[in-house]
């Protein structure tokens, strides 16, 4: 059974039509830097698990598409790319710090679901995003969130458990 997950991006910096346009429609989820989120990306989110694509630090942050996770958790080389703004030095090839997944596009939502359409709706208004103070880029979301976001997102549940198992993608067993 896939789990689910919000992953948070600056669309200045990476945005879903960036994802969208990618070869493949497909990305790694690099750049994460916060011990919490890399565990989430090393030890929990599996090939095939659900992706909602949220836009933030905007006026208006908002879920604005859906992914699936193609590649399970694998070292992040920007971490050990000087030239990176990811870049920490003390990332080895044998000690690599930071993890990261590949996503893959599965498609936009005709209508974006706000932060404040979320915290208005009694049964979203739990979601970890909207805590106070929590600012992990990388987020479980409960199974029980996933039909209602997708609802008002403008996406039948069941088109998008069909895309979830429609395509496959590869864990790294290397790590």
């Amino acid at each position: 059974m896939p789990q689910f997950w919000l992953m948070k991006s600056e669309p200045n910096c990476f945005s879903f039509d960036d994802l969208l346009r990618s070869p493949e429609r497909t990305s790694p989820w690099d750049g994460v830097r916060n011990y919490q989120a890399r565990n989430f990306l090393r030890d929990e989110i599996h090939v095939g698990d659900g992706v909602l694509f949220y836009h933030s630090n905007v006026p208006a942050p908002a879920i604005v598409g859906v992914a699936k996770v193609v590649r399970a958790g694998y070292p992040d080389h920007t971490a050990r790319d000087p030239d990176s703004d990811h870049f920490d030095p003390r990332a080895t090839v044998d000690n690599p710090i930071w993890y990261m997944v590949d996503v893959q596009a599965l498609m936009a939502f005709p209508q974006p679901v706000s932060r404040e359409t979320m915290k208005a709706h009694p049964l979203l208004s739990d979601m970890a995003v909207l805590k106070r103070g929590n600012r992990l880029s990388v987020l479980p979301v409960d199974p029980r969130h996933w039909p209602v976001l997708f609802e008002l997102g403008g996406i039948s549940p069941a088109r998008i458990n069909e895309l979830l198992i429609s395509t496959g993608g590869e864990d790294d067993s290397s790590r």
